[in-house]
This record gives structure tokens, C-alpha cells and sequence, in this order.
């Protein structure tokens, strides 16, 4: 089976004014990152605005990036969702339209007993193949249930398909926890940009990242660097992607990525409601923070 790994772009959803989704504009983002060297593509997670599209509109996202991507790299799609049933319905399309693998965020809102975060997961894992790759998603800070390394491991035990968890929260101690389930044959990824090195350097497998959606330049160096073995490359990437991440706000605001996607000449597109797209104030002072970037880091021929 298949497994994330390098830099995976967590990817923006480019949205029209009217709500819908801009597929046009996200083929045009989907090539910018292939051809920038990213590893995987990972479109209607968190920085996708996953909770806030319909079933449809998610569907619609993930075929548009598997057929624009048409396996050049991987691509796993985001499918958790506030209801389970909506959860199995995206797990199988992204089976059937060919994606690689999943990703399934936790239940959110309500809190959950591990036995019920357990059984949720089982559940999804068995509503599709085998052979299809699924990856755990744990971001307590948003959704209120955490995932222990004790459920992980028993959802792995359980369901041959569960190859890995995604951990979006900084804590290197559970980070290293998660790496010792099934004698170190998880696959570990992490949320945080900034963490990208010292992950790999613990075994992860790699990071799922929302700044490479803007500037995917620095990380890809990162991780090149690091496979090659060059650590004074890896810390003069490091080094740069940590100033465009604290200047992105560590993607707080997707509103920030897309403005700063368009700056970049890149179709950034709209946010979708309720979420507000930056201000004019807000876009000035971006444009002055980024010029450099911009400037050091200029599009493939071809890509507008």
C-alpha cells in the first residue's frame, strides 16, 4: 500500500465569489505543485475549508485534483466529516475515482469515549477495501477528541488498511509514542511546518504541510537536503521556511494563503462564507511583507 511521505500539501480550495469551487483555478494549483517538487497532494483537509463544502462540492475537489495530478504523485484526499455516513460516502469515492489513499479527520464537537473514537474508525477502515490506504487525523486543538496512541495502535491492530496517523498538535513526546505502534512500521506525519526536520530526524515519515500550498520552495529544499544528507542545506532551508511560516501566521487564517497565492500570481480564489477573505488594509501590508518572497521564488514558465 501506498503512504504519504516528503512534503504534502495540505491544499487550499480555490472558491468562487458565488461558493462553488473554481476547478479551473485549482488544475492551475494542483500543476504549480507538482511542478514545484512537492511529494503529495492532500486537498479537503483543514486548509482546504473541509467543513464548510457539502459532500458534493468535496467530490468534485478530489476528482479535479486526481485527474489533473494523473498520477504523477500521490494523492490521499481528505474525507472525514461531521457524520460518519458522509465520511464512508467520501472514503469510497476516493477509492473509485482513483486517489491513492485517505485521510480521516476525528469527529468533532462532540466529545468522545476512545471506545467510541475506536469504533468510528474501525468502521470507516472496513467500509473499503483492504488494500486502500487510510491515515488517522489528530487535531485535538480543533476538534476536542484526542487520539491516543492506545486507540491508534488498536484501530492498527484491527484494520490492515490503517497504515499511519497525521498529528497536527506539537508534542514531540506523542509524536514518538505514535512512531513505536506496530514496532515502528507507522507511518507518522506531522501538522506543523516548522517541525518538518526534526521529524524526519525522529523517523516520520514526512509533514502535511498548508504553507507549501503558498510557497512550497523552502520545504521541498528541506527534505531534498535531508535525503541527500546535507545538514548545512537543510539549515539554511530550515532557517528561511521558519520566516515565511511566522509571516503566514502558521496558517491560522486561510485567508492569508490565498491572498499571498495571489500575490504570487497564482488564482487564490475566495474564501468561503462564513470565513472573509483578507482586507484591503490587510492586503497592502501583505503585499509589502511578501515582495521579497515573491520575487525569490518565481513561478514555473507556463503557470498563471
Amino acid at each position: 500500500m501506498k503512504k504519504m511521505y516528503g512534503v504534502i500539501t495540505a491544499m487550499t480550495t480555490p472558491f468562487r465569489e458565488d461558493g462553488q469551487a473554481d476547478l479551473a483555478a485549482l488544475e492551475t494549483m494542483t500543476e504549480f505543485l507538482i511542478r514545484s517538487g512537492v511529494d503529495c497532494l492532500y486537498p479537503c483537509g483543514t486548509t482546504g475549508e473541509m467543513m464548510l463544502m457539502t459532500a458534493e462540492q468535496r467530490e468534485s475537489v478530489a476528482e479535479c485534483v486526481v485527474r489533473k495530478a494523473a498520477g504523477r504523485v500521490t494523492v490521499f484526499i481528505h474525507v472525514g466529516a461531521i457524520r460518519q455516513e458522509e465520511t464512508i460516502r467520501l472514503a469510497r469515492h476516493a477509492r473509485e475515482i482513483g486517489a491513492d489513499g485517505i485521510g480521516v479527520v476525528s469527529p468533532a464537537f462532540f466529545g468522545l469515549t476512545d471506545r467510541e473514537l475506536t469504533e468510528y474508525y474501525c468502521t470507516v477502515a472496513k467500509s473499503i477495501p483492504e488494500d486502500f490506504p487510510m491515515y488517522l487525523y489528530n487535531i485535538p486543538q480543533c476538534t476536542t477528541n484526542d487520539l491516543s496512541p492506545q486507540v491508534c495502535a488498536e484501530v492498527a491492530e484491527r484494520c490492515p488498511n490503517v497504515i499511519g496517523v497525521k498529528y497536527s498538535y506539537c508534542d514531540m513526546h506523542r509524536t514518538l509514542d505514535y512512531l513505536r505502534i506496530r514496532e515502528g512500521k507507522f507511518s507518522v506525519l506531522v501538522g506543523f511546518d516548522r517541525l518538518l526536520y526534526p521529524a524526519l530526524e525522529l523517523g516520520c515519515d514526512g509533514c502535511v504541510s498548508g504553507v507549501s500550498s503558498v510557497f512550497p520552495e523552502p520545504l521541498v529544499e528541506i527534505y531534498r537536503a535531508f535525503k541527500a544528507g546535507d545538514k548545512e542545506a537543510v539549515k539554511k532551508a530550515m532557517w528561511l521556511c521558519n520566516d515565511i511560516v511566522v509571516k503566514l501566521k502558521s496558517g491560522s487564517r486561510m485567508s492569508i494563503f490565498k491572498d499571498v497565492q495571489t500575490l504570487r500570481g497564482l488564482p487564490g480564489g475566495h474564501m468561503q462564507a462564513p470565513l472573509l477573505d483578507v482586507t484591503e488594509e490587510e492586503h497592502r501590508k501583505l503585499e509589502e511583507l511578501f515582495e521579497a518572497y515573491v520575487k525569490m521564488f518565481p513561478l514555473p514558465e507556463g503557470i498563471r
